[in-house]
């Protein structure tokens, strides 16, 4: 499978797989969270729509996420497959996402879902801190930035100054928690529905989940639902 869209929770490390599989198969990162902050960062008149809802852990319009989509899918590096990571997000995108594939001739080929416990998520997610320097990613706990907080290294490399992204503070992460079980779990019976719907035990450690995410993809068997119980 190399068109493939990954699935799960905020926190579940989508990103973090999406990257991994890009860097090993060449098989581009497109995620929408990165554009949106992207815009947000540059200050353009859809990254100030954006921050809002962002901030507050809503979603973003769909017609604004899907245009972003279809920009992306159409460059060059996107021509021997890609993976879309944080998106779609609702059963209405990812009717929007097969209209937009069959105008592009593209389809589908797997769609994993990294399922990860409640307590694991909101753990990782309040405890994420970020450098907007390099885009390393720490963790409190997990991952702890080195012995001088906040900064990314001891300045010899990268001086950047850890931040936690708003949408991952304790106040926020409930609610797009509560968005996910409303609006995200019924894209897991829609793409079941069409045979695509593969599940990955995520509540592992990052490179254990892509052992079993990498033998997942090269695997050739039919797109049936499968639960990898590992």
């Amino acid at each position: 499978m190399r068109r493939l869209i990954l699935l799960g929770a905020p926190g579940a490390g989508k990103g973090t797989q999406a990257q991994m599989l890009e860097q090993e198969l060449g098989i581009p990162q497109i995620s929408t969270g990165d554009i949106l902050r992207g815009a947000i960062k540059a200050g353009t008149t859809l990254g100030q729509k954006a921050k809002g809802y962002m901030d507050r852990g809503d979603y973003v319009p769909d017609a604004v996420v899907i245009g972003l989509v279809r920009e992306r899918l159409q460059q060059a590096d996107t021509t021997e497959g890609w993976n879309l990571d944080g998106f779609p997000r609702t059963p209405g995108q990812a009717e929007a996402l097969d209209t937009l594939l069959q105008q592009l001739h593209q389809h589908i080929e797997g769609v994993v879902l990294i399922d990860v416990p409640e307590p694991v998520l909101v753990e990782r997610m309040t405890g994420r801190r970020i450098c907007p320097l390099c885009k390393r990613v720490f963790h409190l706990s997990f991952n702890p930035p080195p012995p001088v907080p906040p900064y990314c290294t001891d300045h010899s490399d990268c001086p950047g100054e850890l931040i936690q992204r708003p949408d991952d503070s304790i106040e926020v992460v409930p609610n797009r928690l509560a968005k996910y079980r409303q609006q995200t779990e019924p894209l897991v019976d829609y793409y079941a529905a069409q045979g695509k719907l593969h599940i990955v035990n995520g509540n592992r450690t990052p490179d254990e989940v892509y052992a079993a995410l990498l033998t997942l993809l090269l695997a050739e068997q039919p797109p049936e639902h499968k639960t990898e119980h590992n």
